[in-house]
């Protein structure tokens, strides 16, 4: 199995970046997908996640309303769309995958929200 995350790098304060985790090895559409993210010095922390079938989203409080996560079953792929990026927003964002134990992880993408 492998989860491979792009689309990170340094964008400006109330800037947008969108990022991308393509899967492999895996039955994609029996998978729920999600995304974390770890800031220096600070416990990895959930940030949305995305059930399949049904697509169902949920997400942190911190990142409602700003952050929109999607998947595309076909192409193996699962987004975060990040809008109004803020400072505390910065972290390095993983994609997990968790089907009962079954559970994989990419090596992380960095996103950097700084003026």
């Amino acid at each position: 199995v492998q989860l491979v995350e792009s689309g990170g790098g340094l964008v400006q304060p109330g800037e947008s970046l969108r990022l991308s985790c393509a899967a492999s090895g895996l039955t994609f559409s029996t998978y729920s997908m999600s995304w974390y993210r770890q800031a220096p010095g600070k416990e990895r922390e959930w940030v949305a996640v995305i059930s399949s079938p049904s697509g169902s989203t949920n997400y942190a409080v911190s990142v409602k309303g700003r952050f929109t996560i999607s998947r595309d079953n076909a192409k193996k792929m699962v987004y975060l769309q990040m809008n109004s990026l803020k400072p505390e927003d910065t972290a390095v964002y993983y994609c997990n995958a968790r089907r009962v134990t079954n559970v994989y992880w990419g090596q992380g993408t960095q996103v950097t929200v700084s003026s």
